[in-house]
């Protein structure tokens, strides 16, 4: 990398910047925040920026504070004359309304995308987008990266034997095919209801999973009922191990406690948001992303094809 290239953190996730930066071989710019006497939100960066390739991670978990940071931070380095602006965020947040599924309801994703655009960001670098049509709604570059090269290399080590990817819905198929083919394992689907958000009924199970290690693969546990409806079921049709794997912890409700008291026995995740509640969810193992997001942040400062990373 030239000498040109700089990573800027948020406050909402400063531990997985930190290991980006150590892998990376360089130091986060120095950026002061910190609140106004109302509460409102600053930032000073106090380096020259003038001309630099710019990374700013920041997820945009709740609250709604960690979204207003990173727009406050890219329009500092617009103002500030950065030559480009990449928003490098684990987790989007808003993206879970993508769509009108109903009348007199907002696309929050698509008004998050105006957002970011409108502040200054000229790229976007995420991870594991909810829905995959979300990178349509933006009018400048995005690239979004999958889990599946961290989650594979963890699930290879814990010797499972004769193993069935479940997609917990219709939506994850795709994906749960891709993971399964990757592991030479089966697929199976749960179907579900959903009769209101953060709420589902498990209806049925598609395919074999009597006798099988089950890996129930997600995007994102919140309150974790479908998760564990899904287990309980795949536990009544006979699977022996059920092991949970998805890409953003965001544990809302009582999301822990309903993982302690299901049969999964380990819960993966990545750290794209931050966990540190062992002592409520012993379950729960946390893989790092930040290897994966490193050698994206190097790939796109040197103009190099992403794909490969997932090839």
């Amino acid at each position: 990398m030239n000498g040109s290239i700089v990573l800027m953190s948020g406050g909402a996730n400063p531990a997985l910047s930190e290991s980006i930066a150590k892998y990376l071989e360089m130091d986060l710019c120095d950026v002061e925040t910190g609140r106004f006497s109302d509460g409102e939100i600053r930032v000073v960066i106090n380096e020259n920026i003038r001309g630099k390739d710019v990374f700013i991670i920041q997820p945009t978990f709740p609250p709604a504070d960690n979204l207003m940071e990173l727009l406050i931070m890219i329009d500092a380095c617009y103002r500030a004359s950065a030559r480009r602006i990449t928003a490098v965020i684990p987790y989007y947040g808003y993206g879970r309304q993508d769509r009108k599924d109903k009348p007199r309801v907002p696309i929050s994703a698509k008004l998050v995308c105006n957002l970011l655009e409108k502040a200054g960001a000229h790229r976007v670098l995420a991870f594991e987008l909810h829905a995959a049509q979300i990178q349509g709604f933006f009018d400048i570059q995005v690239d979004n990266l999958f889990a599946t090269p961290v989650f594979l290399e963890y699930i290879k080590g814990k010797n499972l034997k004769d193993v069935t990817v479940v997609s917990p819905d219709v939506g994850g198929i795709k994906l749960g095919r891709s993971f399964a083919k990757k592991l030479d394992a089966r697929l199976a689907i749960v179907d579900k209801r959903r009769p209101k958000p953060d709420s589902s009924n498990v209806m049925n199970i598609i395919g074999d999973v009597s006798g099988k290690d089950i890996i129930i693969l997600d995007d994102i546990i919140s309150t974790a009922g479908t998760i564990t409806q899904a287990a309980a079921a795949l536990r009544s049709e006979g699977a022996r191990r059920i092991i949970a794997v998805a890409s953003h912890p965001v544990f809302s409700g009582n999301a822990l406690e309903r993982l302690n008291e299901s049969p999964i026995e380990e819960v993966v995740v990545t750290n794209s948001i931050p966990f540190d509640d062992y002592d409520l969810c012993g379950k729960v193992e946390v893989v790092d992303l930040s290897e994966l997001l490193g050698k994206a942040i190097m790939r796109i400062h040197d103009e190099e094809s992403i794909s490969v990373l997932f090839e």
